[in-house]
């Protein structure tokens, strides 16, 4: 790669992700020095166009980064009116009762929201104070300057040759250097995923953990819609076999958001998440909503969900990593974009301290202790404890203990169980296939279930067939030689896009064979696969999923 000529491109912050923690970190920049000059590289087609967030949103980091956004006009148009909590079983639904639950989960106060449109309003504030964004323009590559401090990316690679190398058409891209460069890139970013390994950031700490959310959006008879309403809800189908749980948003001209959240901490590999979704939607209660209605968009990504014990150091020389490529979710509340905004303001208000100070490619600790200590830790650590017991003790008693867990917490600042470590991280959970059952699932009905390719339509997912797989196996033989005898390779389940198939033809050996184009970009492969053989990387800009709303 040495004999590659880029140009290159002089800023004070380059922002990599266009996401709410990348644009809150550009926008903070800019009110405090509006002579900074910062840019936004956007991988996806347009801002917005790879953001699977139909969220409820606790404006708290927008209040603070943009406190007239009512009057700009920002898109957060439903307010919750009502919170429903349910555990359900395979005919039925017990409501549980709001009032046990600690304050942290009331609802009230926040809005129901498509992140992609308001990070889309979001891009426009930055845009009106002087940030460059450039939507389509995927980061492949850190630029590393002397005594290993990260000093830039490399941008807007195009025309590879389906080897990887570079051919007559190829456009090498450019590099963008910043004096800092900020990592947004949100869950398991390839970028900061060789930022944390290189610099052992995770050095001392709990194993992320990860969840797969897929989400649909649907039209439904108005006489069913209750704009605001949100409903939470736990156990069937999952039972016993893996975490997780659901969660419909009411919001506006008649549309729900209907999401379906599985831990990938799962034992059995022939658990199959996606047909869990679709067969949750044939709960009698779900299905009574969305009867006579249409799907109009689906999608699904990875959600970060170890807390605070498992965010690895945010920063190293040179960068700083912000929102879900630390990983900030709140598990319990489902929310995380409001501690990703956070720790934008945050890293923004580190780095034009350093700058105004002479200081360029160090590191910022100021960031690193204002989000261990402010807001986004206190947020935090009250529900540390809740998706470690959860993991080893099941749905019921977890509800029970981590109610208390948070509770304690809230009143008294400790917990009477310390801080819970997770143990293995996600791929190492996987089992062998001999030790579980099948499962078996019934087949989509094409009203309220679907298959996985219909679905993945839905996405308006597009990859040019021509460029390199951004999907790698480190080991061409261990799907068919290790992952099949083993797990059955479950790398064909896993997926909710049907990337990944093992096709068996009568007299010829098994092959193992990756439908790229059809990637949503959820990254469960690069967390999910037993063997750890799968590399997500970054494809061509604007490649992906086009979400229009979600």
């Amino acid at each position: 790669m040495a004999e590659i000529e880029r140009e290159a491109m002089e800023y004070d912050v380059v922002i990599v992700g266009a996401g709410p923690a990348g644009l809150s970190a550009a926008i903070r920049l800019k009110q405090l020095n509006a002579d900074l000059d910062v840019v936004v590289l956007e991988k996806g087609s347009e801002v917005g166009a790879h953001i699977l967030s139909g969220a409820v949103l606790d404006p708290c980091g927008l209040d603070k980064l943009i406190p007239d956004w009512k009057e700009k006009g920002a898109p957060l148009n439903v307010e919750v009116k009502e919170d429903n909590f349910y555990m359900l079983g395979e005919a039925g639904e017990i409501r549980i009762p709001n009032f046990p639950m600690p304050p942290l989960m009331n609802n009230h106060g926040n809005y129901i929201v498509s992140m992609a449109n308001v990070c889309r309003w979001m891009a426009e504030q930055a845009e009106e104070l002087g940030v460059e964004i450039f939507p389509g323009m995927a980061c492949s590559e850190l630029v590393y300057g002397e005594a290993g401090t990260i000093k830039g990316v490399v941008a807007g690679v195009f025309g590879l040759e389906e080897d990887g190398s570079y051919g007559s058409n190829t456009e090498p891209g450019m590099e963008l250097h910043g004096k800092y460069v900020f990592l947004s890139e949100g869950v398991r970013g390839s970028l900061a995923k060789e930022v944390i390994e290189r610099y052992g950031l995770s050095d001392g700490k709990e194993p992320q953990k990860f969840g797969l959310g897929m989400k649909e959006i649907w039209e439904i008879d108005p006489a069913k819609h209750k704009e605001g309403t949100v409903t939470h809800t736990m156990g069937w189908p999952l039972g016993g076999n893996a975490g997780g749980g659901s969660f419909i948003y009411h919001l506006e001209n008649n549309q729900v958001y209907v999401g379906f959240v599985v831990h990938l901490n799962y034992k059995n590999p022939h658990l199959f998440p996606y047909m869990e979704f679709q067969r949750f939607k044939h709960h009698p209660m779900v299905a009574e909503l969305l009867e006579g209605g249409k799907r109009v968009a689906y999608g699904a990504r990875a959600i970060s969900e170890g807390g605070y014990q498992s965010m690895p150091q945010m920063v190293a020389p040179g960068v700083a990593l912000l929102g879900c490529s630390v990983g900030m979710v709140n598990v319990p509340r489902i929310k995380g974009n409001h501690n990703a905004m956070l720790s934008g303001i945050a890293a923004a208000e580190a780095a034009h301290k350093a700058l105004e100070e002479g200081r360029s490619s160090d590191e910022l600790h100021e960031y690193e202790q204002e989000v261990r200590k402010g807001d986004i830790g206190k947020d935090l650590k009250k529900v540390r404890n809740v998706k470690p017991m959860w993991s080893k003790w099941g749905m019921l008693p977890s509800l029970a203990l981590g109610g208390l867990d948070m509770w304690c917490n809230t009143l008294f600042g400790i917990s009477p169980f310390g801080t819970l470590k997770h143990g293995k991280n996600d791929a190492a959970s996987t089992e062998l296939a001999a030790s579980h059952k099948p499962i078996d699932y019934p087949k989509p009905d094409g009203k309220l279930s679907f298959d996985r390719l219909t679905n993945v339509s839905f996405a308006m997912t597009n990859h040019e067939e021509s460029q390199p797989c951004h999907l790698q196996l480190k080991d061409v033989n261990i799907p068919i030689m290790t992952n099949l005898p083993m797990y059955a390779e479950p790398a064909q389940r896993y997926c909710p896009a049907g990337v990944y198939e093992v096709v068996e033809e009568e007299g010829k050996d098994p092959r193992f064979v990756v439908n790229f184009q059809n990637c949503v970009h959820c990254k469960t492969c690069d967390i999910k696969d037993p063997s750890q053989n799968i590399n997500w990387v970054t494809p061509q800009g604007g490649d992906g999923p086009n979400y229009p709303n979600m």
